[in-house]
């Protein structure tokens, strides 16, 4: 919608003050178009959650580049106000109260409560009318309240004066499984419960959930630690592995039997599921009533290795008749004969998750046991296993709401088959969602960190877009990157009147919006490279770029005029022909002309020549993880494009692995830490320039 059809469905007026002054788009919504007041913001009819504490930061930074100081402003007082957010993206909302649903209107009291709260900007809140007014930028209120969530909720009240934790500090885990690389989606969880124990200034321990020896690797192990030390997190001497657990697990085991709570089933995955009832009719097993000391030898016996794979579990005793499956006499320990990573051989018999997990809680007595949505039906059975042995500790488990991000799989199974079957070259291919694979692309902690702080944790699943940790990524370079030029598909460009064998030096700014990033020489000739798509011998209208007869700013240095080009025998453009005014050194036009077009160049006297990948998404449908899809058969076929010949500033050749800069007008770029050496520099593209990211999808 362009902005005369926006402020046509807002009914401004003309003489309004509104966001077309200060934004070049924006989106356009009414008072009906809230459908739900959310704890720290709203959510709209398109899905949108609009979040005041983003707003804030985002509407601070416009502010400090307003040079009058004041930023937003009037209300149109024949019928209503205006609303302005920032959150990412610039957003008018008209609040009229007669068109609020009648379930909105019930919910007013309360946004105004979080406008107080958490808006800072709003000058004046009429309760008839229910419209807001933007105040000026100096009148900002200083925020008097940090935002929260559920979870800390919860820990408050339970550190709080009779509650469970009374007087404890605050203790959390991180339990990745070593079988493959950590992803975006556990970056949330890792974020969680790292952050929830800084906030409370408690502590948080790494605990390797390495229960199933068949799929776990000490390489994984290492690669993981070194991922989270990366993000900024660090464990201390909180180091731990379910492993080192496994006797005293057993040794509860045994308590269970014996207090007749568990048994020894034979039957096989196949019987289990025959037999596992249905929601009217409870499971079954012959075995349940099996004598406890008969249970106990056989499972002494288990653990002897006298048994195949398979052949016995032990399963809990709890209820054939549970609405909750997970209750149904779970299966907690079960025979595989394979060498632990950690223990060799001393095992054969291992604990299911659900037992290893609560148990290794209590023994590290942990308060709070942080754990993704998929195990709130697992809850009981945590609970019930802590109640049921003599468990050190208490710890109290919560759920929150796992990360889904559209274009990706995030199951490591469907991961590991992405490079089994040679579709990406492992787990730290720059495409892949893996934190590894981010490293390698060029993401930074604070991106990352930003990303997961901004997406909130909420309780119910939802998706959230690529493009949105791709905006947190180039928020993070563009303050902090140094700019540089690279030509990624050049061509020669020769200043025709420049003299021959002359080299000049300027000095340029590497990054504009950091006073102490410096300056650096960069050198000018005769014979430079640009890119060929800056060059057209018949341009459409609008392209400011190079054409015969029309004046381009070589960034940082001169003024010059195209005067045409050479072909080879195919038509290709192989030079490109201008000619430099000497008078317009460091790039400012004569009086009475007018330069639109400012192109990045590089010195063919000593650029530096290399390799650039540029990636897309791996998938060619958001949603390629849907049950009813294979998302074998959605691979982005356009994922990776690698430039060979491209050609780079010279002091681009001492870049260290894992840099990241800004080349200009192309987007931002890091050394690719695998394949990157200072004879053959590769570097891989973070993200562009352009932010696509819109919250409309």
């Amino acid at each position: 919608m362009n902005n005369v059809g926006r402020r046509k469905r807002l009914g401004v007026k003309n003489g309004d003050l509104v966001m077309d002054d200060y934004f070049a788009d924006y989106d356009a919504y009414s008072s009906e178009d809230i459908v739900r007041i959310l704890p720290d913001g709203i959510e709209l009819s398109c899905g949108r959650k609009i979040l005041f504490g983003e707003c804030e930061r985002n509407f601070r930074r416009y502010a400090e580049n307003r040079p009058d100081g004041n930023f937003i402003g009037e209300k149109d007082a024949d019928d209503g106000s205006f609303m302005f957010f920032c959150s990412p993206r610039p957003v008018m909302i008209k609040f009229l109260p007669r068109l609020f649903s009648k379930s909105i209107q019930r919910q007013m009291n309360d946004f105004e409560k979080q406008i107080n709260e958490y808006g800072y900007f709003f000058s004046e809140l009429p309760s008839t009318r229910g419209g807001f007014t933007m105040a000026d930028n100096n009148e900002l209120k200083e925020k008097t309240t940090e935002p929260s969530n559920f979870i800390a909720d919860f820990i408050k009240e339970d550190i709080a004066p009779g509650g469970q934790f009374e007087g404890m500090t605050v203790h959390t885990r991180f339990p990745p499984e070593p079988n493959g690389c950590i992803h975006i989606g556990h970056v949330k969880a890792l974020c969680i419960s790292f952050g929830l124990a800084e906030k409370f200034g408690g502590i948080c321990n790494l605990r390797m959930d390495d229960t199933n020896p068949t799929k776990e690797r000490e390489e994984f192990v290492e690669a993981i630690k070194d991922d989270i030390h990366w993000m900024g997190f660090d464990w201390g001497d909180r180091y731990h592995f379910a492993s080192e657990y496994f006797e005293e697990t057993y040794q509860y085991a045994i308590e269970l039997i014996e207090k007749g709570l568990a048994y020894v089933c034979e039957l096989t995955p196949e019987q289990m599921k025959e037999m596992r009832g249905t929601h009217d009719t409870p499971a079954q097993s012959p075995f349940r009533d099996r004598p406890k000391e008969e249970s106990l030898d056989l499972f002494k016996r288990m653990r002897a290795g006298e048994f195949e794979d398979g052949q016995y579990t032990l399963r809990a005793k709890i209820d054939l008749a549970s609405g909750n499956w997970n209750m149904r006499d779970p299966v907690i320990y079960r025979i595989k004969h394979a060498t632990h990573h950690q223990t060799g051989d001393e095992w054969c018999i291992y604990p299911m998750y659900d037992f290893a997990h609560p148990i290794g809680d209590a023994i590290e007595h942990i308060t709070h046991s942080l754990c993704s949505l998929e195990y709130e039906d697992h809850r009981p059975l945590y609970n019930w296993v802590i109640e049921n042995i003599s468990a050190p500790s208490k710890p109290r488990q919560i759920e929150f709401a796992r990360l889904g991000i559209d274009y990706t799989v995030l199951s490591k199974r469907k991961l590991r088959k992405l490079i089994e079957e040679g579709i990406v070259s492992g787990w730290d291919d720059p495409r892949m969602p893996t934190l590894a694979a981010l490293r390698r692309r060029g993401y930074t902690p604070a991106s990352i960190r930003n990303f997961c702080d901004r997406i909130g944790v909420a309780k119910n699943d939802n998706v959230v877009q690529w493009s949105f940790l791709e905006h947190c990524l180039r928020e993070d370079l563009n303050a902090h990157a140094i700019r540089t030029m690279a030509v990624i598909d050049p061509v020669k460009l020769i200043i025709t009147n420049y003299p021959e064998g002359k080299i000049e030096s300027f000095e340029i700014e590497n990054n504009p919006l950091d006073e102490l990033a410096g300056m650096r020489n960069i050198t000018f000739s005769r014979e430079l490279y640009i890119e060929a798509d800056d060059f057209m011998e018949e341009p459409p209208k609008k392209y400011f770029r190079m054409f015969p007869g029309n004046y381009v700013r070589l960034k940082g240095t001169y003024i010059v005029k195209c005067t045409g080009c050479k072909k080879d025998e195919n038509g290709k453009v192989t030079e490109v022909y201008a000619e430099y005014d000497p008078a317009t050194r460091g790039g400012n036009p004569p009086e009475g002309l007018k330069v639109k077009g400012t192109i990045h160049w590089v010195n063919a006297a000593d650029c530096v020549e290399g390799e650039v990948r540029l990636f897309d998404r791996l998938f060619d449908v958001p949603n390629p993880d849907a049950a009813d899809m294979d998302f074998m058969q959605h691979i982005n076929p356009h994922s990776l494009t690698v430039r060979k010949g491209c050609k780079f500033e010279p002091c681009l050749r001492m870049a260290q692995q894992g840099e990241g800069f800004q080349f200009l007008r192309l987007g931002y770029f890091c050394v690719d830490s695998v394949d990157s050496t200072p004879d053959h520099l590769v570097f891989n593209r973070s993200v562009e320039l352009k932010d696509s990211y819109n919250f409309k999808g």
